[in-house]
């Protein structure tokens, strides 16, 4: 009858249909996303496997079709417990008695490695997100997020909200977007608008309204790197459980229903894998380097054959620049206003264009600046003068002069001081390491330390114990990659995931490599609560692991706070049984359970040295070497000497494993969680020599690439949150230009960077994410199979989509293909992609053309589109 509701079929067939699109396609979810473009392709894929399914299961269960609603409900058992709401593929709902901790690992690797997601990449946590109404008192909400573009990766994005409208009926609709540059929800904006439509509300409703809407659930992203093997050996598992614990004895009737059972999940499984499989060669696929601009500053270029031309060039533009900064002069006067700090500065300036503003932001000139005097006359021509030699000219503000900058080097790569790549973390790991294999000296990383609570810090913070044990081993095991034969690894987290960090690291790097775990101090916190259930952590751990057997400590030492005077020293302070040793003829057995400090070796250099005595232990005497063989006291003639060696004046002491007497935090740049120059100088120093290269794929504030560039190293500094811009570039040109804060004040770092020795020279650019390939890629939502003699569900699907290869242009006169990138993305730097590409470091770079270390040459206007299909095609 018209206007009944339809009841809905609760029975095996029809659970098992669900459960099987539920984990195949995974959840509706709303927005725009190169993700759930994919999905809505599963979408189509999976009705019409479903129909091809029903078929032969139809056809194999002819011969007992009472077997048919078992059949149903065992797959259904077997594949409801694999769902995620992101699709991702895992052990997600296994209950515990299913006793899959069983079979981890086919090798001899320690089953305490164990964890629920060990075989999956982990992409990113975001918000399902959902269109939603709602009421707060009485007033009525629509939030509308299908303009909302998913977080590429797992940076900190906060949620704005756009009004979209109002409906007949009052209610009040939003747009749901995610910030970009630190741009806030307008809120007294909206609040006059509604106003004006006669709406009157309070900012409180409004602050309620947006809470609801939060309150949607986050989920994980993962794929599974290889989702065919595990579901089978899962279902294997399953199978044997489930027909032993019930059955002993097997009918030839049976026998072939559990085949049945095994073929029909083995080509579910089959199909399901080859999406998994796709979203894995996403996943791994190297990425486009993009946006790219050098920064360098004036004195590199003067150096050069030729550089004081293009200086000259340079001036030019900054006096048409000149016009517009002095135009606009007052509204960069009030972002210095209050004493901003210079994140704040450049959260408030937005996309600056114009490189005397950025100057200016900076404190590296003045409102009254002249271009004209950087340059002076000389009595052989114009020289750069000494006052704005270290100014740092980004390229971004001189694009027809870049290629000019840079054809002044002869050798572009091993010029540069560094390269800052904006980047979800595992995906620039993956795609620099043939460029940076074994030729990274020292690592530094201070990750999200799943503290649970995603305030006062630019990430996500809040994961499943699994999910961030996963996230981290899958950028440590890459990051091993990148380290030479003596290189070394530090790791800071806190007590929230030591333990899991020492697993880990113990894993991918061995525990014969373990070198320290550090104390690291962090700022006091005074407690005020009467009722103190916890008290304050005041210490952070730092775990040092090398790649192998080549790492040492290079000079460990730190400066005293006053200088030690040389004294006289008992030898036998060191515990643990030792053998006898000859002192001035005399042999002299160490204390029970000690031994002493020195070889004999030793022993007979010190006393030669006269830094080594006998003391008669009873009246004083000093026995020395200007006084020949111990025979007894000449003074009390007892035979019991003590000997004493004597330990020199110092201003330094030999570090050990507490650096309590430095802070791990600072605030120089206003940004949370900064780590104090103060410890990366230590961990610099003592695991590197000037000229390594130190990488930090948690770059956070850029302490690491600026302590490492002011200590003469060269440096890879990775982040993917918006602060890379307003944080982290700011940050280094200051250092470029001379930043006298931090590690800047210390006597023995003036030596090597100074007012006088600063400058530098390099590299920053974005990468492709998976985001950005998903949603370019080009995939058929028409017949899926494309080979009817062979079986559907084994056949790889996606061998004839498009994919990225509609940058390939055949001209059919000439029989040729050219490659043309722009349709892809209109800023490739196509010379670093294929350096990263290739693993070359390049030499020399041209308007268009690159040479590579090894001579190759690549004409970038034409490139051999064999040398980009690793990029367009997977």
């Amino acid at each position: 009858m018209a206007g009944e509701k339809t009841a809905v079929v609760d029975n095996p067939e029809s659970r098992f249909f669900k459960a099987l699109r539920d984990v195949f396609v995974g959840a509706d979810v709303e927005g725009e996303s190169g993700y759930i473009n994919l999905m809505r392709i599963k979408s189509k894929y999976f009705e019409r496997i479903s129909k091809l399914l029903m078929e032969e299961i139809e056809e194999k269960t002819r011969d007992f079709p009472e077997f048919r609603e078992e059949l149903f409900d065992k797959l259904y058992d077997f594949f409801k417990r694999y769902f995620n709401e992101s699709g991702s593929i895992y052990f997600h709902k296994t209950p515990f008695g299913e006793r899959v901790y069983e079979r981890v690992y086919t090798d001899d690797r320690d089953v305490v490695m164990f964890w629920k997601t060990h075989m999956l990449y982990y992409v990113k946590t975001d918000i399902l997100p959902r269109s939603m109404r709602i009421s707060i008192d009485g007033v009525k909400f629509f939030f509308d997020v299908s303009k909302l573009q998913h977080k590429k990766a797992n940076e900190k994005r906060d949620r704005i909200y756009q009004l979209k409208g109002v409906r007949k009926d009052g209610t009040i609709e939003f747009y749901v977007l995610y910030s970009e540059r630190g741009r806030k929800t307008k809120k007294a904006e909206i609040l006059r608008e509604l106003k004006k439509k006669g709406i009157f509300l309070d900012e409180e409703v409004l602050d309620r309204a947006f809470r609801v809407f939060e309150k949607q659930n986050e989920v994980d992203y993962f794929i599974n790197k290889n989702a065919v093997q595990f579901l089978k050996e899962q279902f294997d598992m399953w199978l044997y459980q489930y027909v032993y614990s019930d059955e002993t004895e097997f009918s030839e009737e049976r026998v072939k229903q559990l085949k049945v059972l095994r073929e029909v999940a083995y080509k579910i499984i089959d199909f399901i894998g080859q999406f998994e499989d796709e979203l894995v060669r996403i996943w791994r696929k190297p990425k486009f380097a993009l946006r790219s601009n050098y920064v360098i500053t004036l004195d590199r270029i003067a150096d050069k054959k030729g550089g004081i031309e293009v200086i000259e060039k340079i001036v030019e533009k900054l006096k048409e620049q000149k016009e517009t900064f002095d135009r606009e002069l007052e509204k960069w006067k009030s972002l210095k206003e209050g004493n901003r700090s210079y994140r704040e500065r450049f959260e408030k300036a937005g996309e600056v264009d114009n490189q005397l503003v950025e100057w200016y932001l900076l404190d590296l000139i003045d409102e009254d600046f002249d271009p004209g005097k950087i340059l002076t006359a000389g009595v052989s021509g114009k020289t750069l003068n000494p006052e704005y030699r270290f100014l740092p000219v980004d390229t971004k503000y001189f694009e027809d002069l870049e290629h000019k900058i840079l054809a002044l080097f002869d050798d572009l790569d091993r010029e540069l001081n560094g390269w800052l790549i904006k980047s979800e973390n595992w995906q620039a790991l993956n795609t620099i390491l043939p460029k940076f294999r074994e030729k990274v000296k020292l690592i530094y990383i201070d990750p999200p330390f799943n503290t649970g609570t995603n305030e006062f810090t630019m990430y996500v913070n809040r994961f499943l114990d699994s999910a961030w044990i996963t996230m981290m081993e899958n950028r440590l095991r890459l990051a091993r990659e990148f380290l030479n034969d003596s290189g070394a690894i530090y790791v800071r987290i806190d007590y929230h995931g030591d333990h899991y960090v020492r697993f880990l690291m113990d894993e991918i790097f061995g525990k014969e490599n373990f070198r320290n775990k550090f104390a690291v101090r962090r700022f006091k916190k005074n407690v005020m609560e009467k009722d103190i259930k916890k008290l304050p952590e005041a210490l952070d751990t730092v775990y040092c692991y090398s790649k192998g057997d080549g790492f040492s400590y290079i000079d460990p030492v730190k400066k005293r706070k006053e200088k030690r005077k040389g004294f006289w020293r008992h030898m036998d302070d060191s515990s643990g049984h030792g053998s006898p040793k000859v002192f001035f003829g005399k042999v002299l057995e160490p204390p029970k359970g000690k031994h002493w400090k020195f070889s004999q070796e030793k022993i007979d250099q010190l006393i030669e040295e006269g830094k080594l005595v006998l003391v008669c232990r009873h009246c004083g005497y000093v026995h020395d070497r200007s006084k020949g063989e111990w025979k007894s006291c000449p003074v009390c003639g007892k035979d019991d000497p003590i000997p004493k060696y004597w330990v020199e004046e110092a201003e330094e002491e030999t570090l050990d494993s507490n650096w309590s007497d430095i802070y791990g935090y600072s605030n120089s740049w206003a940004f949370p969680t900064e780590n104090s120059e103060a410890l990366l100088e230590r961990v610099i120093k003592i695991s590197s020599s000037p000229g390594d290269i130190v990488m930090d794929f948690f770059l956070g504030s850029g302490t690491t690439t600026a302590v490492a560039h002011k200590l003469g190293r060269k440096w890879i500094g990775i982040e993917m949150g918006e602060h890379f811009y307003t944080v982290i570039l700011p940050r280094m040109k200051k250092v470029l230009a001379y930043d006298p804060t931090g590690i800047s004040r210390n006597e023995d770092v003036k030596e090597i960077y100074n007012r006088r020795k600063a400058g530098g020279f390099f590299k920053y650019y974005e990468l492709e994410q998976y985001e950005d390939v998903l949603r370019k890629a080009k995939y058929s939502d028409s017949e899926p199979f494309f080979d009817p003699a062979q079986d559907p569900y084994s056949q790889y699907i996606f061998m004839r989509d498009l994919k990225l290869l509609e940058t390939l242009e055949v001209e059919g006169s000439r029989n040729t293909v050219r490659v043309n990138l722009e349709k892809l993305y209109p800023d490739i730097d196509l010379a670093e992609t294929l350096s990263n590409l290739l693993g070359k470091r390049i030499k020399r770079l041209g308007k268009d053309y690159v040479e590579f270390e090894d001579g190759q040459r690549i004409d970038l206007l034409n490139p051999d589109y064999r040398l980009v299909m690793p990029l367009i095609w997977w």
